[in-house]
């Protein structure tokens, strides 16, 4: 994009923050749509040039799925060396990749669990703008699909879902969709529900107005310091070139704060298995969240563990807590397929 372009960029978004004082939202979303159409089409592909991911590798050469978008959907299979006993779809965090859940995998592929996962639209190895998605509908959506697709493949086999932060939100959506279809949940860290202290009617409201106007501002990059106490982790999450470093939009955040009402409405009304696992010094996706479903869902299997003084990545926090975290996520998969004893009684632990 050349100087002379730059600046109509510029007076063109003055002109909107402008006239969103007189005009209907209608509107001025045309007047939006307008301005990305006219000037954000110096980045597209040429014609015919073949699909390649945000790093530049053909897709061709990449395992992955077209969504019904049209998006390609970077995917990776981690399978056991034997026949396996059941899926386990993988749903990673805001920012993140599914290549940040080759430990976890690791530790599952040797009792014959077959784990499967893709990078979601606008992150590591997929199509769409970073950290950006027009309906938080496409995460669930996308993994429905991946989903359908395994179990084509493996049509005897029961369907588990795992999923940590904004994974956790996509895992608890997802499994609302299909209640009956999944042989039980665990979420790590799951967002649930925005921080109370953060999310007062004013700040909403304001954030509403923000995302009315500036969609594209951003609200600051997620805090790797409060993702592991383990400095190791910190340091490998910062290095990850796939991990999104940038700051988050004020639309990508209302999604998340849409995600998180709908859960909400959805929560008593919950009857699938589900484990919870939360961090009690989590900055990142508020415990009581999890506190709250594991209250109010109707499941009568479900688990809540608390680990005291762990952050937001349990699974890659200090050696205890992740090796605590890796023990029970699988003893709880394990036991709920080898046995077909009636549904475990609520509890919840602090360890």
């Amino acid at each position: 994009m050349n100087e002379t372009q730059t600046m109509n960029v510029v007076a063109s978004c003055i002109l909107v923050a402008t006239l969103s004082y007189w005009f209907s939202p209608d509107a001025l979303t045309k007047l939006r749509d307008y301005i990305a159409g006219t000037f954000g089409s110096a980045d597209m592909p040429e014609p015919g040039t073949p699909r390649r991911s945000p790093q530049g590798i053909p897709y061709d050469e990449l395992q992955h799925i077209v969504n019904a978008d049209g998006e390609h959907l970077f995917c990776r299979y981690w399978e056991p060396d034997v026949p396996a006993r059941a899926l386990v779809y993988v749903a990673h965090g805001a920012g993140e990749h599914s290549g940040a859940y080759n430990d976890v995998a690791q530790r599952l592929t040797p009792h014959a669990l077959l784990l499967f996962a893709h990078d979601h639209v606008g992150h590591g190895q997929s199509e769409g703008e970073r950290l950006t998605v027009k309906d938080f509908q496409i995460f669930i959506r996308d993994s429905l699909q991946h989903i359908d697709i395994m179990r084509q493949r493996h049509p005897s086999l029961p369907v588990f879902i795992l999923g940590h932060s904004m994974g956790g939100a996509i895992s608890i959506l997802t499994a609302c969709e299909r209640p009956q279809e999944f042989a039980g949940v665990v979420l790590i860290a799951p967002m649930v529900q925005m921080n109370p202290e953060s999310a007062t009617p004013f700040k909403v409201f304001l954030a509403k107005m923000l995302n009315h106007m500036m969609p594209n501002l951003s609200l600051g990059s997620i805090q790797s310091k409060w993702v592991s106490r383990d400095p190791k982790q910190v340091e490998a999450y910062d290095s990850d070139e796939l991990n999104y470093h940038g700051g988050m939009r004020v639309s990508f955040g209302m999604q998340l704060m849409e995600a998180a009402n709908r859960i909400q409405r959805n929560i008593p009304d919950i009857t699938w298995p589900f484990l919870l696992l939360h961090g009690d010094a989590d900055k990142l996706c508020d415990i009581r969240g999890s506190q709250l479903m594991h209250s109010q869902a109707k499941s009568s299997d479900k688990t809540l563990k608390i680990y005291e003084g762990a952050y937001h990545a349990l699974h890659h926090d200090l050696p205890d807590t992740a090796e605590a975290t890796m023990k029970e996520l699988t003893s709880w998969i394990l036991e709920r397929l080898t046995s077909s004893a009636p549904a475990t009684q609520s509890e919840s632990v602090k360890q």
